[in-house]
């Protein structure tokens, strides 16, 4: 990350404004020395909106780079398969039994830091240095959770000094530190947003703001509720400080209706959900867990989520119920991939999500069903967050019920909410994964009532599998399936990776800041995929 300045107005200048604009020949002229007097303030639009796309690994199909690969190699080839939503069925593909690929992850990385945090830094010193506070204020929420899903992947990362200097070690920053910083950026946003309330504002040009049009009021909400998201992350490694933030979330606002979801709308034919590129590379299934969960609870959001398979088995259906939605263990080695036709044999994703070419759906940043279990979660700790926890759960559901413009009911037509289904056998060897009903358990213990919010907050999220994935470490929830196979000695069947290993471009281009950031206590484990990062502390 050597030259990281230099680096990132290059790729401002060269990747974003060269298929945007015509008016940039004295700007080119030297790139080195781009100044932000040079460039109106429509044009950092932009730049701030192929952030808000490159963040969510949305990009144009003219420019490969900033689409469906990056996308691959950092969503779907980990926490895709780590949080059980899917399962590889390419032969080839080791991520699903614990190879922690570093070509891939290096890929995947550089991407984010190459890519979308120089566009990031550039709107967001811009809209400092010409006194646009509400753009900044957006900016800085957007640098939040931009950052929030790399160190959850990497623990300690360039945070603080990225594009502070032209040369030398880029230090890396310890987690912690990093959610620090988190909290304070939002505090400062959020008292932007309230002393703008109403307006409406995104450098010029509203309709670049692919979230929400440059609306204070929503950007407010969705400030809320990534604090609330991140609040509740930290709550085993600061139970003072998530009570703290998580009361100061639900107090201020949040997500309550579905109609504020943030997302980042797809606009064909320049911007895609690169789900609807990868699916055609037929190398990923349903898994058996949702098969197992979604099967047992009759649930209808099986088909917003999943095709049916072409060889669908309904031997194992629930009584009365056709449910030829069909899984794969995770897990599969090699051979046994080779062996059997899982792509014939289990589920594609939802027909939204595998027309090639097609805009495909939004692309989900936070919706009303997460904040709704977020809060189900604090209340379970006693937690002033507006409502009980039976309340806030049976919410979270409704909530993603209605996303899909479903009513309530189960596939046997009786109400899902207070329903006692519980996730059925896989098939005739493979008992189910799990015990716990639908209908919140008013009698049972804390920890099986924060199961059974963790585990409908896991159909809720889909696809969202990078906040699946942290809630399954942080958590231990879902009960999932183990898997079959494994490639990494370190890490057994029954566990899964706790963090991304650093990538080898960090240590060829700034090895001396990765030394000292092995000295940092959070990495005593060591640079692997046993390494807990800060928040995992259950």
């Amino acid at each position: 990350m050597k030259n990281i300045k230099y680096i990132a107005l290059i790729i401002v200048a060269g990747l974003t404004f060269s298929s945007c604009t015509d008016d940039f020949d004295k700007i080119n002229t030297d790139k080195k020395n781009l100044l932000t007097s040079e460039i109106a303030t429509t044009d950092v639009a932009l730049i701030a909106k192929g952030s808000f796309y490159g963040a969510t690994y949305v990009g144009a199909p003219s420019n490969p780079g900033r689409n469906a690969g990056p996308f691959q190699l950092v969503h779907s080839l980990f926490p895709d398969v780590y949080s059980n939503y899917f399962a590889t069925t390419a032969a080839n593909f080791g991520s699903d039994q614990f190879e922690l690929v570093g070509r891939w992850l290096n890929g995947g990385y550089n991407y984010n830091y190459y890519n979308v945090a120089p566009e990031l830094k550039f709107a967001l010193d811009y809209s400092a240095e010409n006194n646009l506070e509400i753009e900044n204020a957006m900016m800085k929420v957007w640098k939040v959770y931009f950052y929030h899903r790399l160190t959850d992947l990497w623990g300690p990362i360039p945070y603080s000094q990225f594009g502070k200097q032209e040369s030398g070690p880029i230090a890396f920053d310890s987690q912690q530190e990093i959610y620090n910083d988190f909290f304070k950026l939002l505090d400062e946003a959020v008292a932007v947003f309230k002393s703008n309330s109403g307006s409406a504002s995104f450098f010029g040009v509203t309709s670049a703001d692919v979230i929400y049009s440059g609306s204070t009021d929503k950007w407010l909400k969705m400030a809320n509720s990534l604090r609330l998201r991140l609040a509740i992350r930290v709550k085993y490694a600061d139970a003072t400080l998530s009570k703290t933030e998580a009361e100061k979330a639900v107090s201020d606002g949040v997500l309550e209706s579905n109609s504020d979801n943030a997302a980042i709308h797809s606009d064909g034919p320049n911007f895609i959900n690169p789900y609807n590129v990868i699916t055609g590379w037929g190398e990923f299934r349903m898994s058996a867990d949702m098969e197992s969960i979604l099967k047992g609870y009759e649930d209808p959001r099986a088909a917003q989520y999943f095709s049916e398979a072409a060889t669908p088995d309904a031997t194992d259906d629930p009584a009365g119920v056709t449910f030829n939605f069909e899984g794969m263990r995770n897990g599969q080695s090699k051979s046994q991939k080779q062996g059997t036709a899982f792509n014939s044999m289990a589920s594609d994703m939802a027909a939204p999500y595998t027309e090639r070419g097609a805009v495909g759906p939004d692309m989900p940043i936070i919706k009303t069903a997460e904040v709704y279990f977020l809060r189900a979660e604090g209340a379970l700790e006693g937690w002033a967050m507006g409502g009980t926890a039976q309340e806030l759960y049976e919410s979270g559901i409704t909530a993603s019920h209605l996303e899909y413009g479903l009513d309530g009911n189960d596939l046997s037509g009786n109400d899902y909410v207070s329903s006692t289904n519980v996730p059925a056998a896989l098939d005739g060897s493979t008992p189910a994964v799990s015990t716990v009903p639908v209908a919140f358990d008013g009698a049972g213990t804390m920890e099986r009532q924060l199961e059974q919010i963790i585990t409908q907050k896991w159909i809720a999220l889909y696809p969202n599998s990078e906040d699946a994935y942290a809630d399954r470490r942080r958590t231990g929830y879902p009960t999932l399936y183990n898997r079959l196979n494994t490639l990494n000695t370190n890490i057994a069947v029954n566990e899964i990776p706790r963090r991304m290993p650093w990538v080898s471009s960090e240590y060829d281009n700034n090895g001396e800041a990765v030394q000292s950031a092995l000295a940092l206590p959070e990495m005593s484990g060591g640079d692997n995929g046993t390494t807990k990062v800060w928040w995992d502390k259950k």
